[in-house]
C-alpha cells in the first residue's frame, strides 16, 4: 500500500464515508479550503493509480468507490507509526498517549478488558 498525502487521505476518508461518489459529490465534504473540481479530480485519479479506489463509468463521468478498506489502511498506518516512532513497541506508544493525557485510566482499563477477553477466546 502506497503512502497517501494529507489531501489524498482527506479525500479517501470522504470516499470511505460516502462509499461511492462522483467528484462533484466529494467537494462539499472537503474541510477548510474548498478545492476546484479539477484539483479534486486529479487527487482522485492519483488514488486510483495508487490502487485505493476504482470506478464505475457512466459515459464520460466516473463514480469512485474504495477498494482498500479504512481498517486495512488504519492497520498499515498504525504499524508504520509504531515502528517509526515507538521502536515497534505498542507499550511505548500507549505510554506516550498516557503521558500526553490523550488516554484516560478508564480507557486503559477498557483496553485491558478487550485484551483479556480476546485471550479467553
Amino acid at each position: 500500500m502506497e503512502k497517501l498525502t494529507n489531501k489524498e487521505e482527506e479525500i479517501m476518508r470522504i470516499i470511505w464515508k460516502l462509499e461511492e461518489a462522483f467528484v462533484k459529490e466529494i467537494i462539499p465534504h472537503i474541510k477548510e479550503q474548498k478545492l476546484h473540481y479539477n484539483t479534486v479530480s486529479t487527487i482522485v485519479r492519483n488514488l486510483e493509480e495508487k490502487k485505493y479506489v476504482s470506478y464505475k463509468a457512466y459515459g464520460k463521468t466516473h463514480q469512485y468507490y474504495p477498494i482498500i478498506t479504512k481498517e486495512a489502511y488504519r492497520k498499515q498506518f498504525m504499524n508504520i507509526a509504531t515502528k517509526r516512532f515507538f521502536d515497534n513497541s505498542y507499550k511505548s506508544m500507549v505510554s506516550f498517549f498516557a503521558k500526553e493525557e490523550k488516554i484516560s485510566a478508564e480507557e486503559l482499563r477498557e483496553i485491558l478488558e478487550i485484551i483479556e477477553n480476546k485471550e479467553k477466546q
